[in-house]
């Protein structure tokens, strides 16, 4: 295949389809696709597993790449959620009579042909596709090499779903893995209406330097927790292992725990036991290293300049001691990504300066960074965490699928 173009045209006409169907039809396809799923959960497994064969394990992406049962299930449970949220589109946002006698209103619509970019990640196949046709949007997907097998199969049980409604399958539309069509996607301005690039940071800034299409950026996530010196440190320990060790290849995980030097001969050994059961590699600076190094953590590093700021996507962190919530501070202002940041502290007045002054889509008092997602914030799913601060932020999810659209209607006015 020499172009895209085709098949984008063809997506693009499919929108006007979708853009038509009421919001009961809307969320039937949604509801039987969330069926088709589970009918289909092992066949999913073990085409998954053609795509896990070809990636180590020990690589970071291969967590993001695994589909199981319980996922499976869990995606499912999404498409049922969303199918139950209000629908965007259609939704009268202002109405008034205008001093000409036009009655004018301002309503919600769906953007058109949504372009979604995307790595290893299957699961945000079915969260965009449901995203999109329950606001009304045809969408482009191009995934990521590694997960070659799996979209092809989750994108036919979404076309099966499709047809079961007397859809035309081009409202969900496939790209070719080859990186040569990525750009000619990012140039197509005339077929896509938005593109949302979800991945690391190389893809994001590669998107953001090519594209001739309006870009929402989601994915790169550089998170930190600051412990501050009057924090429960039974808590803060706990909430540093959650973060760092439950999902480490996610965006919402924990980085970089930033260490009032009054905490460290206390948190650092309660600290040990987690690190130690999740294998987590510590890379200390200059203050904290030598408590570590006290207390017997195997897996300890001396931290470079090039170890803050990085998003590890593994059962790794970095440690930054400061000395005051000012430095604190200082240190996410220049380190972080505006994805998610935490302070666990007992002093009220920092926990709601912090909760003010820091510049992120997400902010949190006592607790884990990891509740970031479109899910868990009853979004029902999400297409991707937005950093920027135009139109979308934070989890980007079904209510920001649309535009706004004015309408008026008049009986001969003219204006000269």
């Amino acid at each position: 295949m020499e172009s895209i173009e085709p098949l984008l045209k063809n997506t693009h006409k499919a929108a006007s389809q979708i853009r038509r169907l009421s919001r009961n039809q809307k969320a039937k396809i949604l509801t039987d696709l969330a069926k088709i799923l589970l009918e289909n959960s092992e066949q999913i497994i073990q085409i998954n597993k053609d795509d896990l064969d070809l990636m180590d394990p020990a690589d970071a992406k291969y967590d993001r790449l695994l589909l199981n049962e319980n996922r499976i299930k869990g995606l499912a449970d999404a498409l049922e959620e969303v199918s139950k949220l209000n629908d965007p589109s259609g939704q009268i946002l202002t109405e008034r009579t205008l001093d000409s006698g036009i009655k004018m209103q301002k309503i919600s619509v769906p953007m058109g042909v949504v372009g979604a970019i995307f790595e290893s990640r299957p699961n945000v196949t079915i969260d965009v596709a449901s995203l999109c046709i329950r606001s009304g949007n045809a969408c482009v997907l191009k995934g990521g090499k590694e997960a070659h097998f799996s979209n092809q199969f989750l994108v036919s049980l979404i076309h099966e779903a499709l047809a079961k409604n007397g859809v035309s399958s081009n409202a969900v539309m496939l790209l070719p893995t080859d990186r040569k069509y990525l750009a000619q996607m990012l140039e197509a301005d005339k077929y896509v209406d938005l593109i949302i690039p979800r991945g690391s940071q190389s893809l994001i800034d590669y998107v953001r330097s090519n594209s001739k299409i309006p870009t929402i950026e989601t994915g790169a996530g550089v998170c930190h927790t600051y412990i501050e010196k009057t924090a429960n440190l039974e808590m803060a320990a706990e909430i540093i292992v959650n973060a760092r060790a439950s999902r480490p290849s996610v965006c919402n995980s924990l980085d970089c725990a930033i260490l009032d030097e009054a905490v460290l001969e206390n948190l650092i050994p309660l600290l040990k036991e987690g690190f130690e059961k999740y294998n987590i590699e510590v890379f200390a600076d200059d203050k904290s290293h030598p408590v570590f190094e006290k207390n017997g953590f195997a897996k300890l590093q001396h931290a470079q300049v090039e170890d803050f700021g990085k998003e590890w996507l593994d059962f790794k962190i970095s440690i930054k001691t400061v000395n005051s919530f000012g430095e604190a501070l200082e240190h996410i202002n220049l380190f972080s990504s505006k994805h998610s940041e935490a302070i666990i502290t007992e002093n009220q007045s920092l926990a709601e300066t912090f909760l003010q002054e820091v510049d992120a889509a997400s902010v949190y008092h006592n607790a884990s960074t990891r509740f970031t997602d479109g899910g868990e914030f009853g979004l029902g799913a999400e297409i991707g965490i937005s950093t920027q601060k135009l139109h979308a932020r934070g989890p980007f999810a079904l209510e920001k699928l649309v535009t706004e659209k004015w309408i008026c209607r008049g009986n001969g006015q003219v204006r000269w």
